[in-house]
Formats: C-alpha cells, sequence, structure tokens
C-alpha cells in the first residue's frame, strides 16, 4: 500500500488506516478480542501500518490493540486519544495539563509501548486554553513519551492557536462523501499549515456500504440508534447515495466502499482514512479502496452527481453535536 506523509514533522502511514473502536465499543455487543486481534493483525498484514484507539473506547480497546501490534511494534503507527472525564465521552471533557499525563501514562501501560506515536485531544476542551493542551503535549514529546500531537473535531481557532505552541500533525474529524463540512473552511486551514487530515466514519459508519437500509435493526447498544441520520426514515430518504454510489461503482468495477475511500484519497495527498470493520472480508474489501484511483474527472463526476442529492438528517443529535467544532 502506498504512504502518505501527514504534517511536515515526518509522520508517514499508510494510505488507509484501521479505525479500532468498533472492535470493542459503541456498535453493539463487543468481539472476541482474540477474534479482535486477528482483525488487527490481517490488517497489517494486507499492508496497513496505522492503527487508531482512544482512552475513551475502553480500557478493552488499548489492550487489544498493543497486544495484537506487539510483534511488529516499530512497523506501525498507533495513534490514541485523551480528553474526557474519567475517559468516558458522556463525563464531558477534561484537558487538565495533570489528566493528559495520568492518560498517556495509562495509555503507554495498556499500548504495551514506551511511546505514543500520535496523542490526539479527542474533543477541544471550554474550560482549558488550547495552548496549554498543546503545551502539555509538547513536554511529553520531549519527555519521549509522544511523537506527534494531534486533534479531533477542532476548529479552526483552536488548531491555529495550537499550532503556534506545538506543531500540529494531524487532525482527525468525520468527512466522507455524505458530510462535506470540513471542505468549508477545515481544509483550507490544514493545507495552509501544513496538517495531514485524518478521516474518521469515512463509509458513514457502514451506510455507504449499501449493507445498511431502512430495514436494518441495529443491537439495542449501537449508538447508531441515537444518531439522526439513522432513523428509519432518513435511511429510507438517504438510500438513493447508495443507488448513486453503485451506479459509479458498476462503472469502476468497484464496491461502493471502494469509490467512497477512492474518493476520499483523490481530494488531497495529505489525507488518511481510517475505515473500521469487525469482518475479515470487509476488511480486504476495504483495503482494495486504496487501489482505486479516479482522475480529477473522475472526482467532478461524482461530485456532481452527488450535488444533485439532499442528505437527510444531521449526523449528530444536539447535545453531542455542542462538543464538535470548537
Amino acid at each position: 500500500m502506498e504512504k502518505r506523509r501527514l504534517g511536515t514533522q515526518g509522520l508517514e502511514v499508510s494510505a488507509l488506516g484501521l479505525g479500532c473502536m468498533g472492535l470493542s465499543f459503541a456498535y453493539g455487543t463487543a468481539m472476541d478480542k482474540q477474534q479482535a486481534i486477528k482483525i488487527v493483525r490481517e490488517a497489517y498484514e494486507q499492508g496497513i501500518t496505522f492503527f487508531d484507539t482512544a482512552e475513551a473506547y475502553g480500557i478493552a480497546n488499548e489492550e487489544l490493540v498493543g497486544e495484537a501490534l506487539s510483534p511488529f511494534r516499530k512497523e506501525v503507527t498507533i495513534a490514541t486519544k485523551f480528553g474526557f472525564k474519567d475517559g468516558n465521552a458522556l463525563n464531558g471533557q477534561d484537558s487538565r495539563p495533570e489528566n493528559i499525563r495520568a492518560v498517556a501514562e495509562e495509555s503507554l501501560r495498556r499500548l504495551k509501548t514506551d511511546v505514543i506515536d500520535l496523542f490526539y485531544q479527542h474533543r477541544v476542551d471550554p474550560n482549558i486554553p488550547i495552548e496549554d493542551v498543546a503545551g502539555t503535549v509538547k513536554d511529553l514529546i520531549q519527555e519521549g513519551k509522544v511523537k506527534y500531537f494531534g486533534l479531533s473535531e477542532a476548529g479552526v481557532e483552536s488548531i491555529r492557536k495550537a499550532h503556534l505552541v506545538q506543531p500540529v500533525t494531524a487532525l482527525q474529524s468525520e468527512y466522507s462523501i455524505w458530510w462535506r463540512e470540513p471542505e468549508l473552511e477545515i481544509l483550507p486551514a490544514l493545507e495552509e499549515l501544513g496538517i495531514g487530515f485524518v478521516p474518521f466514519s469515512p463509509l458513514g459508519r457502514g451506510f455507504l456500504t449499501g449493507a445498511i437500509t431502512e430495514n436494518t435493526s441495529f443491537e439495542s447498544t449501537d449508538f447508531r440508534n441515537n444518531l439522526p441520520r439513522f432513523s428509519e426514515d432518513n435511511r429510507k430518504a438517504n438510500q438513493k447515495l447508495i443507488d448513486l454510489l453503485s451506479v459509479i461503482a458498476s462503472q469502476k468495477n468497484a464496491t461502493p466502499a471502494q469509490i467512497a475511500l477512492g474518493w476520499l484519497l483523490a481530494q488531497k495527498p495529505w489525507i488518511a482514512p481510517i475505515p473500521g470493520t469487525t469482518k475479515s472480508h470487509r476488511l480486504t474489501e476495504n483495503i482494495g479502496g486504496a487501489s482505486i484511483h479516479l482522475s480529477a474527472d473522475d472526482v467532478r463526476k461524482i461530485d456532481d452527481a452527488f450535488s444533485q442529492t439532499t442528505i437527510q438528517g444531521d449526523r449528530y443529535p444536539a447535545h453531542l453535536q455542542k462538543a464538535v467544532g470548537k
């Protein structure tokens, strides 16, 4: 798999990463640990060297990622995140310097490593100056406990302020064919500052694969039950997007998921999406998306087609959206 450079500090990762959240968190029943480890190792064997986890995904998530990657630790990049009270996103933000340090120590232990390759602030904390956050991570970098600093779902003002204190290597935020907001302000700012972009949910939390329909039933613990965009009516209304993606995919001898990933990779050379999956065949399918090379004309045609459709439903309920884009 081709490599991509994130930021200007030297971080190079595989063009596609693996988002590990869903292996044990948020999408219903957690996978069996050994099966989850198998998926992570299969990803590595097929060329992925960039793996994403977080304290907020639960102790089990960092532990399984650490165990899975320990045989080839020096060949991979592990990203994790800090910034919630007691590691629980429902408790609100906590980016006090002492908490950042405590999370770093725990993450190092759980990941079975002596350095965190990329350490993101999970969400901007309105109570802590972003300069203090960046300064704390800068200290951790100087101490050799962290290599690179990242932000997640931060707004342009926060990115600029943090970047002045400690260069930001990457921003992780949602971006896909059906969530285009980063194109307005975020992507131009990242290009100007020399910051890489790591889109999460590049397959629309599974919707852009075509595997989810209005009749799909999610487990009671699957957080998509709480997302407006995944209500039954909105899934039905948004099906036309999948139909459109399927037509484009058939023309390219690809799958809808591969086109969605190829579209993202075609946007900028410093974008590295992190699709997640719990299935081996989906992993292989996603990795095939890194070989989909769309021309500027292909991208324009896709954009033109999608511009004639309207996506129904907000991506988050209002109370969760408040923590985004600060």
